[in-house]
């Protein structure tokens, strides 16, 4: 059985590292490999990532801004329980009028059908 390697993860600062020192000239990319032990994939990988400006800091989240989350999810929470007990209500509703005219419910609905005046000839 072989012994694998530690898995390691790698900040987004230290990648944007490497990938400006490879761009700006001051390390190639097989120095950086050898330095830091990276693989030229995973290099390769950062810098095109690095080049479509996807390759970013980790986020921060900013106390007001989670405040302001916090309210947002709050607000949809309370819509979601209103709407949850207006079609609840609805369906009461419905259900205790259908049994009140001991009808069942038609299959269509839209206006009734007026009777015929002459019968079928």
């Amino acid at each position: 059985m072989s012994k694998r390697g530690t898995y390691r993860r790698h900040s987004a600062e230290f990648k944007m590292q490497i990938c400006q020192e490879i761009r700006e000239g001051e390390l190639t990319r097989t120095d950086a490999k050898e330095k830091y032990r990276i693989s030229t994939a995973l290099i390769h990988t950062w810098l095109m990532l690095y080049d479509r400006g996807e390759l970013v800091a980790d986020p921060v989240v900013i106390p007001a801004q989670f405040a302001e989350y916090e309210a947002k999810i709050a607000a949809l929470e309370r819509k979601v329980g209103q709407l949850t007990m207006e079609l609840d209500q609805a369906k009461k509703t419905q259900h205790i009028r259908l049994v009140s005219n001991s009808e069942t419910p038609p299959i269509v609905s839209g206006p009734h059908v007026a009777p015929s005046v002459g019968g079928v000839k």
